[in-house]
């Protein structure tokens, strides 16, 4: 593993719990026991359980030990483009069954998500996405035309539609997340192998390209134990304004 200390810590106990060699409920090493297995100080230590709580894999603090409290793996939002992306940034395998990619008429939530009219064609994508060949994301996605038309140059099981329009030369500038909780539609039901109502997270995203335009829409659902959603800020001193940072 490469990057500063406080980050392969923290990598290192995810994998644990990912494996299982740590399960829910599970103690972690003390700090001691960290600094001695690290070679560290605690300093390092303290920052790397601390990006594990605020993701919400461990509890404890405040005197008390660590404990797993999760599996599920946050996924930060400055890779919510790409879940690909992300799932190769932590050591996963990501898949991915295309159930339809077809050309039809905007219907109202289309049009308004894109902002254009009803009736105007848009291409839309249903994806299963997998983390190592394991259920994880149900992926609606609705496309402009004139970049949606890309795909039907694509092998959209092959992997990234991100990567693969970026590469067409489609530019992503700015994307709007809304985050909630869903009960699973039949549609999410019968691919996520889940019962109709059972609760999923649900990510909606509007992207614009460099020139403002929407180009496209997500609607995608998440079973909650295989992923979470993690968000850190910085304050940027000069101008007083929060920003989005990776973890």
């Amino acid at each position: 593993m490469t990057g500063a200390l406080h980050v392969k810590i923290a990598d290192n106990i995810r994998e644990q719990v990912r494996l299982g060699e740590l399960a829910v409920g599970s103690a972690l090493p003390s700090e001691s026991q960290l600094c001695s297995q690290w070679k560290s100080s605690r300093g390092p230590v303290r920052q790397a359980l601390a990006t594990l709580r605020a993701e919400g894999v461990i509890t404890g603090g405040a005197g008390k030990p660590p404990v797993v409290c999760s599996t599920a793996i946050g996924q930060p939002f400055d890779t919510l483009l790409s879940y690909s992306a992300w799932a190769q940034s932590i050591g996963r395998t990501p898949g991915q069954r295309t159930l339809e990619l077809t050309l039809r008429p905007a219907d109202e939530q289309a049009s308004s998500s894109l902002n254009i009219d009803e009736g105007t064609p848009v291409v839309q994508v249903l994806r299963l996405r997998y983390l190592d060949g394991e259920r994880a994301m149900l992926e609606r996605a609705t496309f402009v035309e004139h970049v949606g038309r890309l795909l039907f140059d694509f092998d959209c099981d092959s992997g990234s539609i991100w990567a693969y329009l970026f590469s067409r030369g489609v530019r992503l500038a700015t994307a709007s997340h809304n985050i909630d909780a869903v009960g699973a539609d039949p549609v999410d039901a019968t691919h996520l192998e889940v019962a109709e109502g059972s609760p999923l997270l649900r990510q909606r995203r509007s992207t614009r390209a460099a020139g403002g335009e929407i180009v496209e829409f997500h609607d995608d659902r998440y079973l909650p134990g295989m992923v979470s959603f993690t968000l850190e800020n910085t304050l940027d001193v000069r101008s007083g304004l929060v920003r989005n940072a990776k973890p």
